[in-house]
């Protein structure tokens, strides 16, 4: 199964994907901080630094590419951005929508911000999915409110004879499919129409009231960690007779969400080795108090105000707050340990927040390609 990663990265999308069983046959990403790390994990050969409307996807024709996948950037889109959308510079879905046009792939998998699906950006981002669906349509004008009416037309008429793809998107938190990070993020995936896929999300695997049996009914939460509850004996006595009115005596259905515990077992503290430092400095601030070791992390963000704030610093049961290590950050994202990310901590963590949580990328991409295969 062969794939061609665009907005690729520090690569989380493209290393579940290869878990699913993907073969790269080219990133393309214009971050020179993101494509060392590609170059440190990927053949140098197949990452290309530059500009995706730069990239010559018509030389990939011959090589049968099944997927495209990526993540657009988001700033057009993002909540913590200006949120300017179409009129954004670095709104490059018109670049992802071209890549398609050319190459046809069996399917797609996009990821963006869930700010894409703000009210505001309603009819944009139906103008996407539209043009998603029908890639090979092309516009003379540059005003996308006359191109958006151009696809209304097409799609309310049904009169349209060229190649169209069966498009579906969800607002999925990645806590809800077993990363350690509560991150809702939207995902878009379109499968070529002549294939005739029948496909929807993979269901919810893990859930918070499973965690919460766990940790106030069973207790097998902390006896896993070998830990006494540190919270309040009142709180918890409430909360287990709430779960208990809920659920009776069985419990729910999905596994328990994965904490920031859970995912750091068995690398100890910061230990001051290669991507396991601690770095100093770490406060708290209005809003941005630092995760709850004992809960899924907040979503690592990249950008400033990601990191002097909460969202990449873990709160320990004593109160105090310290910063992620990269290894931690690692740990959260789902990428292996052995996955290599370049530069100082604030440019790893920039990265590891724009990326993809590799195990989500692997569930997703694992049910389309198991899709493709029947």
């Amino acid at each position: 199964m062969n794939s061609i990663e665009i907005f690729s990265g520090a690569g989380g999308l493209a290393k579940g994907l290869e878990m699913a069983g993907t073969k790269h046959q080219a990133f393309i990403e214009w971050n020179a901080d993101a494509c060392n790390t590609l170059r440190m994990n990927y053949d140098r050969d197949i990452i290309f630094q530059g500009d995706v409307r730069d990239f010559a996807f018509a030389n990939y024709k011959n090589k049968d590419v099944d997927i495209i996948a990526g993540g657009p950037p988001c700033q057009p889109f993002s909540l913590g951005g200006k949120a300017k959308g179409s009129d954004d510079e670095r709104d490059m879905f018109p670049a992802a929508i071209a890549a398609i046009r050319t190459l046809m792939p069996k399917a797609f998998i996009f990821e963006n911000v869930k700010g894409l699906l703000r009210d505001s950006f309603a009819d944009y981002f139906r103008f996407i999915i539209l043009q998603l669906t029908y890639p090979e349509v092309e516009f003379s004008s540059e005003d996308w409110c006359e191109n958006y009416s151009v696809l209304q037309a097409i799609d309310r008429d049904q009169s349209y004879n060229g190649m169209t793809y069966d498009v579906t998107y969800k607002l999925v938190n990645a806590a809800d499919y077993g990363v350690p990070q509560k991150r809702e993020r939207v995902i878009i995936v379109g499968f070529r129409s002549d294939l005739n896929i029948k496909w929807s999300f993979p269901k919810q695997t893990h859930s918070e009231d499973a965690l919460l049996w766990n940790k106030y009914v069973t207790g097998d939460y902390w006896k896993h960690h070998h830990i006494e509850n540190p919270e309040n004996g009142e709180v918890c006595k409430e909360i287990s007779n709430q779960l208990m009115e809920r659920y009776g005596m069985w419990p729910p259905e999905h596994k328990p969400w994965r904490t920031m515990r859970d995912a750091f077992e068995g690398i100890g503290e910061p230990n001051g080795h290669g991507e396991h430092c601690l770095r100093e400095g770490a406060k708290a601030y209005p809003g941005h108090t630092g995760s709850n070791i004992d809960e899924p992390s907040k979503t690592i963000k990249a950008g400033g105000h990601g990191v002097p704030g909460g969202e990449n610093t873990v709160r320990l049961p004593d109160g105090t707050i310290r910063y992620l290590s990269v290894l931690e950050a690692k740990r959260i994202q789902t990428f292996p340990d052995d996955y290599i990310i370049t530069g100082a901590w604030g440019e790893a963590m920039r990265q590891l927040g724009n990326a993809v949580p590799v195990h989500l990328a692997y569930i997703v991409g694992d049910s389309v390609i198991k899709a493709i295969q029947v």
